[in-house]
């Protein structure tokens, strides 16, 4: 299940940082499926989100593999955050780190989480993985990008290159939506969009995989809940393949931010620019 260097991408530039994520995201990944079939010792935190002992597991392998091998800065969603972190090391690289993305879906026995790490340079993500463990076992689904390997996935089948679909219609759109967050937010959407096709994820990255896969079109987030970790992997991987991610007024994701304060849209890029005019005047810009 190692990583190998016939994978896309991994000859070339960031390419022993792409073999060493696969490696640590499958290792994370084999740990947490273990872990679930015991007691997970479920804790909340701020904003009534769940943790478990596999989710700082699965941080600690990571971010331990990582350390060994790089002298960048690192950030994980199960690690206190340094301050200044993100502004200090805007100009240079940063990994962050979602041990696990979608823990409510890893609970409750799902199959619509991951173990995601990206990697930034110059305030822009680079470097994607998103690895399903649950997902064709036990090798796992893996997505993975980097900037001259374009975007792929990698099943127990072989390697797979990722293209998002071309639905040019907001109407015609098969959205892709969260499991837990469903707000009423999303129907507002869906009715000014004239969507009916939905699909309920528990993991952002996971989302946005299956748009690069082609089998989704369309992820929309009104609210501010997302933050870097969740986006900065599955960014790389979408754009690799020819998708878009934005605010959902448009703008650019600011990865000196924390907190994604103005919502996201994430598409296959040609449907982009409909969606975002017609969700602006819905809600009200967060400064």
């Amino acid at each position: 299940m190692a990583a190998t260097t016939e994978l896309p991408g991994a000859a070339g530039e960031l390419g022993i940082e792409l073999l060493v994520a696969i490696e640590l995201a499958r290792a994370a990944g084999v740990e947490v499926m273990k872990l679930r079939g015991g007691e997970l010792d479920v804790e909340m935190k701020s904003g009534n989100e769940p943790v478990t002992v596999a989710d700082k597991r699965a941080s600690d392998i990571i971010c331990a593999g990582l350390a060994a091998r790089f002298s960048d800065p690192i950030v994980s969603e199960e690690v206190e955050l340094a301050e200044g972190i993100l502004a200090s090391s805007h100009a240079g690289r940063l990994w962050l780190v979602d041990p696990i993305d979608g823990t409510k879906d890893f609970i409750r026995g799902s199959e619509g989480f991951s173990v995601m790490i990206g990697l930034l340079r110059g305030g822009q993500p680079v470097l994607g993985v998103v690895h399903q463990p649950a997902v064709d076992p036990p090798y796992g689904r893996t997505f993975f990008s980097t900037p001259d390997g374009g975007a792929h996935v990698v099943t127990s089948h072989g390697v797979q290159a990722l293209r998002v679909s071309q639905v040019a219609a907001a109407a015609d759109v098969r959205l892709v939506a969260s499991a837990s967050h469903r707000s009423p937010d999303l129907d507002r959407v869906k009715d000014a969009l004239g969507i009916d096709n939905e699909q309920n994820i528990g993991s952002v990255g996971v989302k946005l995989c299956l748009i690069a896969l082609g089998q989704r079109d369309l992820y929309v987030s009104p609210a501010a809940k997302t933050k870097v970790w969740d986006t900065c992997g599955p960014q790389a991987i979408l754009e690799s393949a020819g998708g878009k991610l934005t605010d959902l007024f448009g703008g650019a994701i600011d990865y000196l931010e924390l907190r994604q304060r103005r919502g996201l849209v994430a598409s296959n890029g040609f449907v982009h620019a409909e969606v975002v005019a017609k969700l602006g005047p819905l809600f009200q810009k967060r400064p």
